[in-house]
C-alpha cells in the first residue's frame, strides 16, 4: 500500500482553507487527503481512517446537556460527523478528532461535554490562538505518551467546549495545568485519538506531526490486516531508535 487515503470532515464555510492544511499534515504523514462535508456523501468503504476536524460546537441534542447562547452550532455537520465515526469503529478504521472532532469522538462513544469549559475549570489558562501558547501534560502509560512522548507540550487553543463524562472505551490522555481534559484515545484498536488543540496549524514540531503519523500509520494497518495500536508502537520504536 502506497499511501492511505483519509477521509477529513470540514465545516462549509471554513473548509477550504482549513482542508488544504489538513491535507498538508497528511501527506507529510505519508497519507493523502479527501474532503467530507455535510451535504455531500462520505463513505466509509473507500477510505482507510478519517480526520474529523474542529469547527462549531457540538449541539448539546446529541448527549442531553443544555444550550449556552454563545454557542454557534452546525446540526447537519454533526449529523455527519457522528455517523461517520460510529462507521469508522464498526468498520474498524481508525479515527483522529481535532478539537471539535476530540469532542464529537467523545460524544459519540456517549459521553458528554462542558458547554462552557472554562466556566467549570476556573484555573484553565484561556487563550483564543493558533500559536502554541498554552501548555498541557501528557499522561503517563497512553498513546499520546506513546507517540509524542511525557515532556510537557506547548499547544494552541481554539475551544470554548471540553470533555466531561468519557465516552465508552476512551481514556484521558491530557490535561491543561488547571485539570481540562485536553485529549482523549480509545484503549483498544481501532486506533483513536482526540486532541483539544489544533496540530495542523504546529506542522513545524515533530510531536505535532507525529499524530498525524500515528494515524496514518493505523490505517496501514488496519489495511493490511494487523494491530493498528501495536503498528504505531512499533513504528515509534523505530522512530527513536
Amino acid at each position: 500500500m502506497s499511501r492511505p487515503l483519509i477521509g477529513v470532515t470540514t465545516s462549509r464555510r471554513s473548509g477550504w482553507r482549513i482542508f488544504p492544511l489538513v491535507a498538508l499534515n497528511v501527506w507529510l504523514a505519508g497519507g493523502r487527503a479527501t474532503r467530507s462535508v455535510a451535504g455531500r456523501d462520505a463513505d466509509i468503504d473507500r477510505v482507510d481512517g478519517i480526520i474529523i476536524g474542529g469547527g462549531d460546537d457540538i449541539s448539546p441534542d446529541l448527549y442531553g446537556g443544555r444550550l449556552v447562547t454563545s454557542a454557534r452550532l452546525d446540526p447537519d455537520r454533526d449529523a455527519l460527523e457522528r455517523r461517520l465515526v460510529c462507521a469508522a469503529f464498526e468498520h474498524d478504521k481508525p479515527v483522529l478528532g481535532i478539537c471539535r472532532g476530540s469532542q464529537m469522538l467523545n460524544v459519540a462513544l456517549g459521553g458528554t461535554l462542558h458547554q462552557d469549559a472554562y466556566g467549570v475549570y476556573t484555573a484553565s489558562k484561556r487563550v483564543w490562538t493558533i500559536l502554541p501558547r498554552k501548555t498541557v501534560k501528557i499522561c503517563a502509560e497512553t498513546r499520546l505518551a506513546g507517540v509524542s512522548g511525557l515532556k510537557p507540550m506547548q499547544i494552541n487553543a481554539l475551544h470554548s467546549q471540553a470533555v466531561d463524562t468519557l465516552g465508552a472505551g476512551l481514556q484521558v490522555a491530557a490535561r491543561d495545568l488547571g485539570g481540562m481534559v485536553q485529549a482523549v484515545e480509545r484503549i483498544a484498536d481501532p486506533f483513536a485519538l482526540g486532541v483539544q488543540w489544533h496540530p495542523e496549524h504546529l506542522f513545524y514540531a515533530r510531536r505535532q506531526r507525529a499524530i498525524f503519523r500515528a494515524l496514518v500509520t493505523a490505517a496501514r494497518a488496519r489495511h493490511e490486516h494487523r494491530g493498528q495500536i501495536e503498528d504505531v508502537r512499533r513504528e515509534v520504536e523505530m522512530v527513536t531508535e
